[in-house]
């Protein structure tokens, strides 16, 4: 298991499919995300028991507090070219209401960074964020990822559109708490 200091990361179990279907279908949870068509709580159920064996190249892991080993949310790293040595975040996300603003986000991605890098041999990880998300922006800042690039107006929520951030995070630049 990957262990923080408030959070485990963990592979994705069938019986986690509810608890994500729900984010899912959250708004504030959703709010940052690209939007996909609703899908029954069924079909979720029959995606989460197929769901694809985790990988160096890519991987879904469920975020679980230490305090009590209750799922709290999700991060997953993929795209992994080990030719260059990097890896996209590709999302993460604390769907459990009850901890936002804890610090798990921030613990959960030192993590899985500190994997990636010490584990898997990973130079770089990098990113993309709608720069409005102002909650993921700092985790990731505070975790020593930086601001690498702009797509401009990229992202398209309810209407509006936002300009997505590129960062970027190299091993050399890593330190866990601690270190």
């Amino acid at each position: 298991m990957l262990t923080g200091e408030r959070v485990r990361l963990r592979a994705l179990e069938p019986a986690d499919s509810e608890p994500l279907w729900r984010w899912y279908h959250d708004p504030e949870v959703g709010r940052w995300m690209d939007g996909s068509p609703p899908i029954s709580l069924a079909q979720n159920m029959e995606k989460g028991a197929n769901r694809p064996r985790n990988t160096f190249e890519q991987m879904v892991l469920g975020i679980e507090t230490l305090d009590g080993g209750k799922l709290i949310g999700y991060v997953a790293l993929g795209d992994t070219d080990f030719v260059h040595g990097e890896a996209t975040l590709q999302s993460i996300a604390i769907g459990d209401r009850d901890h936002w603003n804890g610090g798990y986000a921030t613990d959960a991605l030192r993590v899985i960074c500190r994997y990636a890098f010490e584990d898997m041999g990973l130079h770089r990880v990098m990113l993309w964020v709608v720069a409005d998300n102002a909650a993921a922006v700092r985790a990731y800042t505070k975790v020593g990822f930086v601001e690498e690039g702009r797509r401009r107006e990229a992202f398209r929520t309810k209407g509006r559109r936002h300009d997505f951030l590129m960062m970027g995070l190299l091993s050399t630049e890593f330190a866990a708490p601690g270190d």
